[in-house]
């Protein structure tokens, strides 16, 4: 056989292992796929097949959400709870309809009750409120009603000094025929006539003024007064006036005495003459 024919084989047999050692280099180099990635995967980096416990955890924790899916999982709890307060109405609703009457009557009772209660507790806030807001102005207006109250009693009590229009009186007594009972209706016509004031000399007259016969004079208050006797007086002229002198009246009285007798009107009388006031022994306040 010639040489040519021997070696043909051997020269086809080599280029058969040539194209297999390039076919192995090309799949070597050659990036694996989705489908060749698998087995790795399964298997671990390290190659070895992987726990039921790795298999679980991989299962329940997922490696990463999209945005996609985290919306779509808050729209389906926003969804599952409205349906279940939804269904929770409805179960109260139901439980409503299916009460008896003595219940609804009881629960409408309850809520009326509960209804005048608020009401109430609103009105008492809003008194209260009202009572903070007028405080300062209530308590001034309070002091000033205390004040102008103090000094009326006081007038009335003869423990402060009083001015004010009225008239003045004065029997000139030169018999000494004026007696304790003449001055005392004198006293008493005054304060029909809407006296408030009054003064006798040097001596307030006030509720529990007494007179009495003394030698030489009249006593008031056991202070003994002479004459002339000249009366202060603070009211209303046109009317204490006309009151003295009425027909069969104080002045005609005190004339029959041998007594003169003069009023005069004026716009200013001041009556100063002041008494000690005192505390009673027995008598108290209703009001303490």
């Amino acid at each position: 056989m010639p040489p040519e024919s021997r070696s043909a084989p051997k020269a086809a047999g080599e280029e058969a292992e040539g194209r297999k050692t390039d076919d192995t280099r090309q799949t070597a180099d050659k990036p694996a796929d989705a489908g060749d990635a698998a087995p790795v995967a399964e298997d671990g980096a390290s190659g070895e097949p992987q726990t039921g416990r790795q298999r679980l955890v991989a299962s329940l924790w997922p490696p990463r959400l999209t945005r996609a899916q985290l919306i779509v999982a808050l729209l389906l709890f926003i969804l599952g709870l409205g349906l279940a307060i939804q269904v929770r109405s409805t179960s109260d609703s139901s439980a409503l309809r299916g009460a008896r009457q003595e219940d609804l009557v009881r629960i409408l009772d309850e809520l009326d009750n509960r209804s005048q209660r608020l009401a109430d507790e609103q009105r008492r806030l809003e008194g209260q409120k009202t009572e903070l807001e007028n405080s300062s102005d209530q308590a001034e207006e309070a002091r000033k009603q205390t004040v102008e109250k103090e000094q009326q009693l006081g007038v009335l009590a003869g423990t402060v000094a009083a001015q004010g229009p009225g008239i003045t009186l004065t029997i000139d007594d030169a018999s000494h025929s004026v007696e304790a009972d003449k001055l005392l209706d004198t006293i008493q016509e005054l304060r029909a006539a809407g006296a408030e004031a009054i003064q006798v000399n040097n001596v307030r007259v006030v509720a529990n003024t007494y007179l009495s016969d003394v030698s030489g004079g009249v006593g008031i208050d056991g202070k003994r007064v002479t004459q002339p006797y000249r009366f202060k007086v603070i009211g209303k002229p046109e009317d204490l006036e006309p009151a003295l002198n009425i027909p069969g009246g104080v002045v005609q009285t005190l004339e029959k005495e041998q007594a003169r007798v003069s009023v005069t009107r004026q716009r200013k009388i001041i009556v100063d003459a002041l008494r000690e006031a005192k505390r009673p022994d027995y008598a108290r306040s209703s009001s303490q």
